[in-house]
């Protein structure tokens, strides 16, 4: 099965888990990077994130190629802002929407404590796809790795072996 991992990484954490997940899966990757790629910091970070989410955003990504038609599966990685996918993510998808049909996908977020309903938040942008599995991660670069890589490597294992699928609405 040839796997895509995509994912938007602010402070590192998402970029931990999609390196371990390249590493575990073979799988290819691609980091969504924005035009303002400028790093705010303390509450301004906050209040940026926040606003985004709020108005519902969809900033401009740098340039990226990808032919999502090769992939099987594709796993999609997010921190959570204000209780939902950072609007990165939601940049992505909007532009993939054509061509990101009928796959098998895994959702991974990362955050302070709290997920909020990202995932759900996700699905209903994924139409007619299939769900296989999804896993948070609270802070995962500032815990110990190794359990955080045996978490990991349970839900590669569960998605690997996935036999009940779960439409998407």
């Amino acid at each position: 099965m040839k796997t895509l991992v995509v994912y938007f990484s602010y402070e590192g954490n998402c970029s931990f888990i999609a390196e371990q997940l390249k590493g575990a899966l073979n799988a290819d990757i691609l980091q969504l990077h924005l035009v303002d790629d400028k790093k705010r910091t303390g509450l301004a970070k906050y209040v940026w994130g926040g606003r985004q989410v709020m108005i519902k955003e969809t900033p401009a990504l740098k340039p990226y190629t990808v032919a999502m038609e090769q992939y099987d599966l594709i796993i999609l990685g997010t921190p959570v802002w204000a209780g939902s996918p950072t609007p990165a993510m939601h940049a992505f998808l909007e532009h993939t929407k054509a061509t990101l049909r009928g796959k098998k996908i895994a959702l991974f977020c990362c955050h302070a404590g709290g997920k909020g309903k990202v995932f759900d938040k996700l699905a209903a942008s994924l139409g007619e796809n299939t769900l296989v599995g999804t896993i948070d991660f609270i802070n995962p670069t500032k815990q110990d790795k190794q359990a955080v890589i045996e978490k990991l490597n349970g839900w590669v294992k569960q998605i690997q072996g996935c036999h009940e699928h779960v439409p998407l609405l």
